[in-house]
């Protein structure tokens, strides 16, 4: 039986800190009129399978700059230990929602068909707790970054291991990996939807060795024996981390 997509009544939430460690205050940056967490809540309005957009806010100005532009903005508590954690606050407060979609508030060119793929997949995989993205890595360069993290998953499409060392290990190297179809490499794209029951529970999985190790909290959640669904995407998405990568993307907006 065809699983209607609306039938997963679904929220995203967009955890905001007003810190941020090598970019201070990069939400509120505003040089092309709008703050970046402006661009990043209405981008994710354009979500067509999302039925409501909520920035959980960990300070009073982020909390203001949102109540500023007209979005809906709830204040959550400043010592949370991840925006996971931030995010299941939230949800924890509206349980008619049957999916939350963890939107970072630095991804300002996220597009609406990204996450409806992240909200897609938990329609299609049922036994799926999670889902996140994918998309395919083209340079030599970027599969050896450790700041690009790396996924491998099944048939299935269900995550078998993150990494950021370069995930599968080719035993001999041969440039024309990077060009095959499908794609044997894949770089992770750091959105999720969750179950709502997930996300209830979250808060009760410790913190698993592997997690700690390569210092990926979704590792946490397969190391339970929990399942991530991995939706397919043809581009990255530019995050803003940097104070140049805050100048390409104003750069994009003229």
């Amino acid at each position: 039986m065809k699983v209607e997509m609306k039938a997963l009544r679904t929220l995203i939430v967009i955890p905001a800190r007003l810190h941020s460690t090598r970019l201070p205050r990069k939400l509120l940056l505003n040089q092309t009129g709008k703050t970046v967490l402006e661009h990043t809540y209405f981008a994710a309005r354009e979500s067509k399978l999302a039925d409501e957009v909520i920035v959980a806010a960990d300070d009073a100005e982020i909390f203001a700059a949102v109540e500023s532009f007209g979005g809906c903005v709830e204040m959550t508590s400043a010592d949370h230990p991840s925006g996971t954690d931030r995010v299941a606050e939230v949800a924890g407060r509206h349980p008619d929602f049957d999916v939350v979609v963890n939107v970072q508030g630095d991804e300002p060119e996220l597009p609406g068909a990204a996450i409806d793929r992240a909200i897609t997949m938990l329609v299609e995989d049922q036994l799926a707790q999670v889902s996140t993205l994918a998309t395919p890595i083209s340079s030599l360069g970027q599969l050896n970054d450790p700041a690009c993290v790396k996924v491998v998953f099944d048939h299935q499409r269900r995550a078998m291991y993150f990494s950021r060392s370069p995930i599968p290990a080719a035993k001999v190297w041969n440039d024309n990996l990077l060009k095959v179809t499908p794609a044997i490499f894949w770089q992770h794209i750091g959105l999720y939807a969750y179950r709502q029951k997930f996300l209830a529970g979250y808060s009760g999985l410790t913190t698993s060795p592997l997690e700690q190790a390569e210092s990926l909290e979704q590792l946490r959640v397969l190391q339970a024996g929990l399942t991530i669904s991995v939706g397919q995407i043809d581009h990255p998405i530019a995050g803003i981390d940097t104070a140049e990568d805050y100048r390409l993307f104003v750069s994009r907006q003229k």
